[in-house]
């Protein structure tokens, strides 16, 4: 006796079986049903992600506030530490930080008294110091930013003038007051000639390097024009010369401002050189060290000045 055996299609592909039930569920639904039934594209535009609270912007403002403040800070105290371990290992004849802040008080609470030709507080003798570095410097801006336009403009006057700039410009600018006391007879006038002589190179220099890198693009459109010299100069070559001029300006204020203590301390009268020199004449060891950091002050001041001028004449080329 043969027995049948009958397989339900449910047996032989569940899977498949599984699909068709959908398909017919799906078909008996009415045609809005369905539509609402359909799944959820995978392109659905996502939420916009949400805005960045404000504490992370005040962290991050108050990260880059310590990150600019706290280096200095610790590089201070490095130096003021030095200096109390120093002052402690000389059996005193350094004055510490303390000894000396107490004195600085005492002389800033009257910076601009005179008793005398030779006693004036700080005040005058740094004021003094940076007229002598103005009248000097001027005078060296005034011949040097022209000669170096001239010297990087024609070959033959670089050519020319190149030996005796590499010759000259070594020479320690001290050397120079001997003949500026011999020529002037007089110590203001030698001081002068001084940072008049130590400020002049670093302006030809680069106001020369900074006209010949001039793009020759530039000097062939002025060719074509047919613009004058004096065209060339003020259209096309001081715009393109400025930010080397001014670096120039920069390396010579910050050298005057170095030799004008070294020229004020061998010639005397009134100015921060001779008022250190007067300072150790009197074994004043507490004023030498507020001298070192008000020259100091003074330098920063003024390298800082010309650094802002510098970056408010300098552009930069938009790459694409």
């Amino acid at each position: 006796m043969v027995s049948a055996v009958f397989h339900s299609p449910l047996d032989a592909a569940p899977g498949a079986a599984q699909n068709a039930m959908n398909n017919v569920a799906s078909n008996a639904l009415p045609a809005g049903a369905r539509s609402q039934k359909q799944p959820k594209s995978a392109t659905t535009t996502s939420p916009a992600p949400a805005a960045a609270p404000a504490g992370r912007d005040w962290a991050a403002l108050s990260r880059s506030f310590w990150m600019a403040v706290l280096p200095p800070l610790c590089g201070l105290g490095l130096l003021v530490g030095l200096w109390a371990v120093v002052s402690t290992t000389t059996d005193n004849s350094i004055p510490g930080p303390i000894e000396t802040w107490k004195q600085a008080l005492d002389i800033f609470s009257n910076p601009f008294y005179r008793n005398g030709p030779n006693d004036q507080g700080v005040g005058w003798n740094v004021l003094m110091s940076l007229e002598r570095v103005a009248v000097g410097f001027g005078m060296a801006a005034l011949v040097g930013i022209p000669a170096g336009f001239v010297i990087g403009r024609f070959n033959f006057l670089s050519r020319m003038f190149n030996p005796l700039i590499s010759l000259l410009r070594p020479v320690s600018p001290l050397a120079w007051l001997p003949i500026g006391l011999l020529v002037f007879k007089g110590a203001n006038p030698a001081a002068i000639w001084t940072i008049f002589i130590c400020s002049i190179w670093p302006m030809i220099i680069n106001t020369a390097v900074g006209v010949q890198r001039v793009p020759q693009d530039y000097m062939n459109v002025a060719r074509v024009l047919n613009l004058s010299e004096w065209k060339i100069a003020t259209k096309i070559l001081f715009p393109a010369v400025l930010p080397y001029m001014l670096t120039g300006v920069r390396l010579a204020v910050g050298t005057a401002w170095l030799v004008i203590v070294a020229a004020e301390m061998l010639t005397g009268g009134v100015g921060i050189g001779f008022w250190v020199w007067d300072e150790w004449n009197n074994l004043n060891v507490k004023n030498i060290i507020i001298a070192i950091f008000v020259i100091g002050i003074v330098g920063l001041v003024l390298e800082f000045a010309l650094i802002k001028l510098a970056t408010a004449f300098t552009f930069e080329e938009v790459k694409t």
